[in-house]
């Protein structure tokens, strides 16, 4: 790789760019000011924003200044979807969230150092001005024919929801954003995920026409799956980087989960493998797909960035004990609950009977069923197997796991977990 530039095109993660020697020179000449923008639209960046956190990190590491700014005042406002109006959020929850995606976004980062990352808010600027500053030193140098233009606004006024001019501003306000970071700390690089692409060159218009000066554009891909969804969903919503939405266990599981067409992509994107790693992780999937050996690698590298070494540890033991292959009385509490997420299960009293506990939780559809798969040896509590009779015992006789659970399992398919309360 020659500059971080080429290593960012060999990922995959450059898509556009406002010209690509000129970028490419300033990256070589650096360094570089650039910035990317995170709205609060949640109390949590998910797996999608990945794409942009990790960028700034390649971008830092090859010595260039990044400043990571959480949107206080565009957060408010909402950038336009492509079908729907936005709900707009109370401000205490917005700085709530501008808090939360701050302090997740400086664990990826250097704080100190010479190239140590920047946090802004826009609420700073955008806050301090006026209707009147707006509309007179901002608004006149934004085009209406261009902003009608964008694919989002476009489609919007075509659809019956219409689109506000609250939602309709928010070009200008980014531009607003680039324009001020260019004035206050000389940044001349904003980059953003490929449907941004009209918010960045409306910065960079505003920048030529106020100050005269040239500023750069570069786009990343919006990453979907081989089946073509989005990228970051699932059936139960978003992969949240916060541990308390998306559990370690299922954040692991999630990347564990790649397509074999997706693995080698995900690798580039997300992870600080050099090229031959990933080259050998490819010709793994190629030659033994069964072993998932490059999804491994995804999943504990990512699991680990993210959470830590011991979330990835458990995450791991977690499965095992899952999937019938480990030994349950060896996790500790905060891997139980990372169990207790993935499965089914009920609260029940220490003065419950055992064989209830089985019908309660779901693995048997009733006593007799029980007391069936007791005889046939294919029911267990905390891995160890039950006679018929232990099913007359008491919850509150047997040895429960942290955080007083007991972890039913019927065969190796079937599990819940039963939490003794009161």
């Amino acid at each position: 790789m020659h500059s971080v530039l080429d290593e960012l095109a060999w990922r995959g993660l450059v898509v556009q760019t406002t010209g690509r020697e000129a970028l490419g020179s300033a990256l070589a000449d650096g360094p570089v000011s650039l910035y990317c923008g995170f709205d609060p639209t949640a109390a949590s960046l998910h797996v999608g924003h990945l794409t942009q956190v990790l960028t700034m990190r390649r971008l830092q590491l090859a010595g260039h200044h990044p400043y990571a700014l959480v949107g206080g005042a565009t957060g408010l406002i909402g950038d336009p979807r492509m079908s729907g109006e936005r709900v707009l959020n109370d401000v205490e929850i917005v700085n709530g969230w501008v808090d939360s995606l701050r302090s997740q976004i400086s664990r990826f980062l250097d704080l100190e150092g010479d190239h140590a990352v920047t946090m802004v808010n826009n609420l700073d600027w955008i806050g301090e001005m006026s209707a009147l500053d707006f509309l007179r030193d901002m608004g006149k140098h934004f085009r209406m024919g261009t902003m009608l233009g964008k694919e989002t606004v476009a489609r919007r006024l075509q659809s019956d929801e219409g689109i506000s001019y609250t939602e309709f501003s928010y070009q200008v306000l980014q531009g607003i954003d680039y324009l001020e970071l260019h004035r206050r700390y000389g940044v001349s690089l904003q980059y953003g995920g490929n449907d941004q692409w009209g918010n960045l060159l409306a910065g960079v218009d505003l920048i030529h026409k106020v100050e005269g000066h040239d500023a750069h554009a570069l786009t990343t891909p919006l990453v979907t799956k081989a089946d073509g969804s989005k990228f970051g969903k699932s059936e139960g919503g978003a992969i949240w980087l916060d541990a308390e939405l998306t559990s370690p266990y299922a954040f692991h599981q999630f990347w564990l989960n790649a397509a074999d067409a997706d693995v080698v992509k995900y690798l580039r994107y997300f992870t600080f493998r050099t090229q031959e790693e990933i080259a050998e992780l490819e010709q793994a999937t190629e030659e033994s797909s069964h072993l998932r050996t490059a999804q491994r690698a995804l999943a504990d590298d990512l699991t680990t960035l993210v959470h830590g070494e011991q979330a990835t540890a458990q995450a791991t033991a977690a499965a095992a004990v899952l999937f019938g292959r480990g030994d349950v009385r060896a996790l500790d509490e905060q891997t139980v609950r990372s169990l207790v997420r993935e499965l089914p299960g009920a609260e029940l009293t220490a003065t419950t009977a055992l064989v209830d506990a089985f019908v309660a939780s779901g693995i048997a559809q009733s006593k007799g069923a029980a007391r069936r798969g007791a005889d046939e040896g294919g029911l267990s509590v905390n891995g160890e197997k039950i006679t018929a009779e232990d099913l007359t015992r008491e919850l509150g006789e047997l040895d429960a796991l942290p955080g007083a659970h007991l972890l039913l399992r019927r065969g190796r398919k079937n599990a819940a977990m039963v939490r003794l309360v009161g």
